[in-house]
């Protein structure tokens, strides 16, 4: 997951120096949306598991928009979904990775180490070292952020903060560059991006999932951990996403994207419910306990498949309507 989160930071980096974050108007609003997404998945996941100190730690897994598996879906909409929204959407679900980030670092770690925390400051200081000289080499970075990972990983934080570091650190522009050359942020993007997208996050997940239907009956969703994730993405996650947005908007914080309607947004914020991946990956830090890391993962399955379909038939069916409604009106 440390390669995930590094391509995650990648990305953020490519789009603000010349990509959909590259003004604050363009930040403004997909910020706005994650932490909205957020913010109500938490504290709906709290308000229905209230009374079940057990279920407690697990507040953050329905926090997640998988960004792996939203992706396709807004792709094979084709027309339905604009450019715009489209970008608005990847950009959130960045935005939302980068925050899970903070989440697990902060509240998902262990006591701190303190030996192991100066090896992680000396090994940051000589990766911004690195960048700040002007070094183009990539072993240097790839070999600082192996060392950073294990000084993390007995640090007491979580490692997977190397690979943000690590991303944060690399140099996204070239000295003296001719058409043609590519940064080390940008080698190292197009290199690790499939490989993260269509090889890490698949194995993650088909490792992870471990949906056991074996004596499976319906009355086990209504348990406390899978009952607060299921209504924590299918309901929290589209409130929290598309009523933040809706507000920045009527606000003149921000404006939507370009042929993006309040209907098509509200189809995207019914599709950050899919929290597969990183909600499977904040579920197995927040539950050790074989039974509710069960509980939780068929939770985060049955609220991920039930968002992305609802997601999917409104923002098909929903918006064909609209188009067709505004082509006879």
């Amino acid at each position: 997951m440390s390669l995930f989160f590094l391509v995650v930071i990648l990305e953020i980096r490519k789009e603000v120096v010349s990509g959909h974050l590259s003004s604050f108007r363009r930040i403004a609003l997909p910020l706005i949306g994650a932490v909205g997404g957020m913010i109500v998945p938490a504290l709906i996941y709290l308000l229905v598991t209230y009374g079940h100190p057990e279920a407690v730690r697990g507040w953050a897994v329905p926090v997640a928009t998988d960004a792996a598996f939203t992706l396709p879906i807004i792709l094979a909409l084709g027309r339905h979904v604009s450019p715009g929204a489209r970008a608005w959407l990847m950009a959130l679900a960045i935005f939302d990775d980068v925050l899970g980030i903070m989440v697990i670092a902060l509240f998902y770690g262990h006591a701190l180490y303190w030996p192991a925390m100066g090896a992680v400051m000396i090994l940051t200081g000589a990766l911004i070292g690195a960048n700040r000289a002007g070094i183009m080499n990539l072993w240097n970075y790839g070999i600082g952020g192996v060392l950073l990972w294990i000084a993390l990983r007995y640090s007491g934080l979580h490692p997977t903060l190397a690979g943000v570091v690590t991303g944060l650190c690399l140099p996204a522009g070239v000295s003296g560059r001719v058409v043609g050359d590519a940064s080390p942020l940008e080698r190292v993007a197009a290199e690790l991006g499939p490989f993260v997208t269509w090889g890490v996050l698949p194995l993650f997940g088909f490792m992870n999932v471990g949906v056991s239907l074996t004596g499976f009956r319906p009355e086990m969703m209504l348990k406390a951990v899978p009952l607060g994730i299921m209504a924590g993405l299918v309901i929290g996650k589209p409130l929290g996403v598309f009523g933040a947005t809706w507000i920045a908007t009527k606000l003149k914080i921000a404006d939507l994207p370009v042929a993006t309607s309040t209907r098509m947004i509200f189809g995207l914020s019914l599709l950050c419910g899919i929290g597969f991946t990183i909600s499977l990956f904040i579920a197995g830090l927040a539950f050790p306990a074989p039974d509710l890391a069960s509980s939780a993962r068929l939770g985060i399955f049955a609220g991920s498949v039930f968002s992305a379909l609802v997601g999917w038939l409104w923002l098909r069916f929903s918006m064909n309507y609209a188009s067709s409604g505004a082509a006879t009106g």
